[in-house]
């Protein structure tokens, strides 16, 4: 006999949470400073990210992972999931947030990719994947703490993408036994490197180490432009975003410190250093403050922002906190919420509540 509904979801939840502890060491950490009305969210998207990926590696000659990923999605977004845990958990997200699919849609291409063993020439190529398999990610953690607004999410976006950068960074090695190159290529020629040589005999150069580095300096670039968004998020989200900030962020810097072999070895944050970044992102949460001049986006997630703009966004979720902006950004924010209310009002729509504030 199958158990309640609500008994699959809590049970499905707690499963999300052991799975997600076990799997990423620094999205946990963050996720407990997260207020539990978002934590319980993030944690189902964390679970249904890392089993979808995990599939896909680990797939068989013959099978289609994808496919099944995305027929799983369809049931999701239809409210019978199937008898996973990871999918209950995530249909109850959807259904509560109405997290917009093709963010996840996104996603699983971006494991596609994977699958088809994709080969990345430009960093704009390596920007795509990234914005596929990370940006999204932080597009639907925004969507689901709020604001849903084009600039929030898209700093949130560039954030994703910048945690994938440092990734890549990071794992050079590990990707080479998977027969994988993410670094960008032409910057590998650039740099005197071949390729397709290196991959059959992957070796840490002074060459290579320039072309790590530099493709950290992106990652640097798109962490500082990225925190300009924290400060919209709600006061309570803050920290736990900023934390999940610092740290991979230091997992680059600890990285140049180690002399940026990321092929014989692989970087760590060490526990006693996370815990001083998560104090950190508490002291410096509430001193972010919105750009007067709003940054340019990322052009490889400018799908992903432009989707989510056509969707109907909720006033009412502008309400639920104040942005943490200077004096003058304040007033023109609320000139700008009474101006859309007022249109709403004459074009006979009344304010919708958001489910995000259920």
């Amino acid at each position: 006999m199958s158990m309640p509904e609500a008994s699959q979801g809590s049970d499905g939840l707690q499963a999300c949470a052991t799975m997600m502890q076990g799997g990423s060491k620094t999205f946990f950490a963050a996720s407990r400073l997260l207020p539990l009305r978002i934590r319980k969210a993030s944690i189902a998207l964390y679970a249904f990210c890392r089993v979808a990926d995990d599939l896909v590696d680990e797939a068989a000659p013959g099978d289609a992972p994808v496919d099944r990923l995305r027929e799983r999605l369809d049931q999701i977004y239809a409210g019978t999931p199937q008898d996973y845990v990871e999918d209950h958990a995530l249909s109850m997200v959807v259904q509560q947030y109405q997290l917009p699919r093709h963010l996840l849609d996104a996603l699983i291409e971006g494991f596609a990719w994977d699958a088809a063993g994709r080969t990345y020439e430009s960093l704009e190529d390596v920007q795509a994947y990234a914005s596929r398999v990370a940006g999204s990610v932080g597009a639907m953690m925004c969507w689901i703490m709020g604001p849903q607004s084009v600039d929030t999410l898209a700093r949130a976006c560039e954030l994703g993408v910048a945690m994938q950068l440092t990734n890549i960074a990071r794992d050079v090695g590990a990707d080479a036994a998977l027969q994988r190159i993410y670094l960008p290529r032409d910057w590998l020629r650039e740099a005197g490197i071949d390729p397709q040589a290196w991959l059959q005999q992957p070796v840490c150069t002074p060459a290579l180490k320039t072309v790590v580095a530099r493709l950290l300096d992106e990652a640097d670039r798109l962490y500082r432009q990225s925190q300009f968004g924290i400060a919209a998020l709600p006061p309570d989200c803050r920290a736990a975003i900023l934390s999940a900030t610092l740290i991979y962020w230091e997992i680059g810097s600890q990285l140049r410190r180690e002399g940026l072999d990321s092929v014989q070895h692989r970087t760590v944050v060490s526990s006693a250093r996370k815990l001083v970044l998560l104090a950190a992102a508490w002291a410096q949460a509430p001193w972010i403050r919105t750009p007067l001049v709003v940054p340019t986006p990322l052009a490889a997630i400018d799908h992903l922002v432009r989707d989510c703009q056509q969707l109907r966004v909720s006033s009412e979720l502008a309400g639920v906190f104040f942005p943490n902006r200077a004096m003058p950004q304040r007033v023109a924010w609320v000139m700008d919420l009474l101006e859309r209310r007022e249109y709403e009002r004459r074009q006979g729509h009344a304010p919708t509540r958001s489910s995000a504030t259920a």
